[in-house]
Order: C-alpha cells, then sequence, then structure tokens
C-alpha cells in the first residue's frame, strides 16, 4: 500500500489511540508485522507545545519510517500550525482525526464532531493540505449519528482537499465502541474513491481481518483494541491473508519476553514514577483471562517500583510455564476462560 511517496511494506495499520500508542506500543507493533503505526492523537493547541506530554508525543527517536502523526482540532489555522510543528519535529505523514468520539473532543467541536460541519471539515482539510509538504490522511467515522451518515460526501471533501488515505471506522459517533461496526459503509466509500482506504473496527482475528478485505475492497485494515496486550495479532493476520492458514499461538516463554521488553522500554520512555502507573495498563491486557490473573493484576496494581513489578510479571510467567510447559498462550486462556464459566 502507498501513502504518497511512502509504500508501506503491508496493509495492516495501527490505529491511533490516545493513551495507547506510545512509541513503544508502535515499535513494538512495527517489530511484529505492521506496516505502519500512527502516533495518538496530538492537539493542535500551539499553547500545549510545551508541556510535557506534547513533547512525550513527538518523540520518535529511533521509530521505523514513515513516521504518521495524528492532530486534532477545530480551526484550521492551528490544525495548519500543528501540522507544520510536527513535521518539523519528524512527521513524514500527517493524520487528521475527525474520528474520535470522546465527550472531552466532541464537546470541544474536534474530532467526530466536525462530521457534523462539512463546510469545516473542508476548510481544515484544505489548510493542513496546503501547509505541508508531506501527504495527510484522514481518519473520519461514517457519520454523526444513525440519521445522520455523511460518509460518503466528507470522502469527495476528502478528495477535492488533497488528503492521499482514508481511514475509516465502521460506526457513528453516537455509537461510541458499541454494538458492532458495520463494513457496507466502507465497501461504498471505497466503490466511490479513488483513494486508498483503510477499513477499522472490530477487526480481531485473521479471519475477520480477511472478512473484512473482502467485503469492503479496502486496501488496508486497522487495527485498535484488538492489539491492546496482543501485538503479535499483526504477524498472525500477515501470515494469514499471506498462506490461509492459522499461525500457531505464542508460547508462555514468547509472552514473557515480549512484555517484559515492553516493561523495560515503558520505563525507559516514561521514566520510573510515570512508567509504572503507565505499564499497568499494558500488563493487565497482556495477562486478561489467564489462569490466576485476576489476583495477580489486583496485586500489580499495589506495586510502585519498576523492580516489584518487573519480578512480579516475572514470577507470574514462570509459574504458568512451569503449570503449562506445553501449551501455547490460546490454550491457557481458553482453560482458564472454562473454568471460570463452570465456577
Amino acid at each position: 500500500m502507498q501513502i504518497g511517496s511512502h509504500v508501506l511494506p503491508n496493509n495492516l495499520v495501527v490505529a491511533p489511540m490516545a493513551g495507547v500508542t506510545d512509541r513503544p506500543f508502535r515499535q513494538l507493533c512495527r517489530k511484529f508485522g505492521a506496516g505502519l503505526a500512527i502516533s495518538e492523537m496530538v492537539a493542535s493547541n500551539s499553547l500545549l507545545r510545551g508541556s510535557e506530554k506534547t513533547r512525550r508525543r513527538a518523540n520518535h527517536d529511533g521509530e521505523a519510517e514513515p513516521i504518521s502523526v495524528q492532530i486534532a482540532g477545530a480551526d484550521p489555522q492551528m490544525m495548519a500550525d500543528a501540522a507544520r510543528y510536527n513535521v518539523q519535529e519528524g512527521a513524514q505523514i500527517i493524520d487528521i482525526n475527525m474520528g474520535c468520539p470522546a465527550k472531552k473532543v466532541c464537546s470541544a467541536m474536534a474530532g467526530s464532531a466536525l462530521l457534523r460541519d462539512e463546510a469545516l471539515v473542508g476548510r481544515i482539510l484544505e489548510a493542513v493540505v496546503r501547509a505541508v509538504d508531506v501527504p495527510v490522511t484522514l481518519k473520519f467515522r461514517t457519520g454523526w449519528d444513525s440519521r445522520n451518515r455523511n460518509a460518503l460526501r466528507v470522502t469527495r471533501i476528502a478528495e477535492e482537499s488533497g488528503i492521499r488515505m482514508l481511514s475509516l471506522h465502521g460506526r457513528t459517533r453516537a455509537c461510541g465502541f458499541s454494538g458492532r461496526a458495520e463494513y457496507d459503509t466502507i465497501r461504498a466509500v471505497k466503490a466511490a474513491s479513488s483513494l486508498p482506504v483503510v477499513a477499522n473496527g472490530d477487526i480481531s482475528t485473521p479471519e475477520q481481518a480477511r472478512h473484512v478485505l473482502e467485503h469492503t475492497r479496502a486496501d488496508g485494515i486497522m487495527i485498535g483494541r484488538a492489539a491492546q496486550g496482543r501485538p503479535w495479532i499483526f504477524r498472525e493476520i500477515a501470515h494469514y491473508l499471506a498462506t490461509g492458514e492459522r499461525l500457531p499461538a505464542p508460547l508462555v516463554c514468547e509472552i514473557r519476553e515480549v512484555l517484559l521488553g515492553h516493561l523495560q522500554d515503558l520505563y525507559a520512555f516514561y521514566g520510573r514514577e510515570r512508567g509504572v502507573k503507565v505499564a499497568r495498563k499494558h500488563v493487565s491486557w497482556y495477562t486478561k483471562g489467564l489462569a490466576g490473573s485476576a489476583s495477580f493484576r489486583h496485586h500489580m496494581n499495589q506495586l510502585d517500583t519498576c523492580a516489584e513489578q518487573f519480578d512480579a510479571v516475572n514470577a507470574f510467567f514462570e509459574k504458568l510455564e512451569q503449570q503449562h510447559r506445553r501449551l501455547c498462550y490460546a490454550d491457557i486462556v481458553e482453560t482458564d476462560v472454562e473454568s471460570e464459566a463452570a465456577a
């Protein structure tokens, strides 16, 4: 798949997720086979650029190219300025957020709230495209609510504005993340557009990835929540799309190595105090469904140092390996889920 002059190694994209797709997470997903990883949302307000959070989000040291940064806001000039700033900081692709359903974002008329004002959508897209000499992409939803689906009109505006790729989540803003994503609108957008289209929403297995690609005729797929605690999903999907065969699930020993490496990267990136707090949610995602994980996660939330967290994770997985030495990760999850249901 190609975005401007950038040729991606495949058509698997990591969705931008606030508080999740930081540099360590993006690098890990790329290591497991994602062709592109978009940064978590960066506010367009220039007053926030000096904050530690914004500086951290603009840190792309050692990151695989192309570097894609998502910006959010409602003012065309501020969005244009934010695009220029992030290109100066190393962004090679600018992604515009018109898909976030969060109340905090929409109350500022940003994110998916912009879909209610198509004229403003056009002004923002045109301003950002004019401001930078790198490709500009757009992530959006099917509309504001079920009675106001305007993805096709927004697609036409995007094409006329010079946007180079569309990522479409198969839900309206009103849906949030509830219910099931629908793919018919994505199919219609792809049929009506000459732009590369990436399908997003509820893609959590290799089989679902193939189904969505076949149904929508999209050029690529975007994975979000399904990659939390499971970055190897990109490896699994890439293999399945290429061969039609499922890869064996990772062994427990591999999961331990991945998680411990991820923790070390988080501590280095955020510093010890902040790193411990950020690590808790990732540990929870990696261990969800594993035997004894509920009490383990409760214990993890009481630990305050990197060393304590690291040792606790190591001990938890060592115990799992001793009990399930010949089993893979999926076998343990299934066994634990069955036992919980029986109880």
